[in-house]
């Protein structure tokens, strides 16, 4: 998390008028380990959206939850495997339809 906070001082002064996208990963099945590392990297730099993985497994990811709620970290992008044509735009109806089985 140090190298990721010198990084992204580096990019400041270096590129100032550039924006720059942290996406922290995280996966589905580990619960509330997740919201450990998530609050930890929110402290340390500023973290501007998800990538949940593993969604084709028996993890739900509902810890995402607790993280967009309490962190105010958006969900960015979803997995469903572990190929690049395998990772979407998160869409929250689809997700939450998924979730509740509906």
């Amino acid at each position: 998390m140090k190298e990721l906070e010198k990084l992204r001082k580096i990019l400041s002064k270096q590129l100032p008028d550039t924006k720059v996208t942290t996406l922290l990963t995280i996966d589905s099945m580990l619960g509330q380990n997740s919201f450990d590392q998530a609050k930890l990297f929110k402290e340390s730099t500023d973290v501007t959206g998800i990538v949940l993985t593993k969604m084709d497994g028996t993890g739900k990811g509902g810890i995402v939850f607790s993280i967009t709620e309490q962190l105010k970290i958006p969900i960015a992008y979803i997995s469903f495997g572990e190929k690049v044509d395998q990772l979407a735009l998160f869409d929250r109806e689809a997700y939450l339809k998924e979730l509740l089985g509906k």
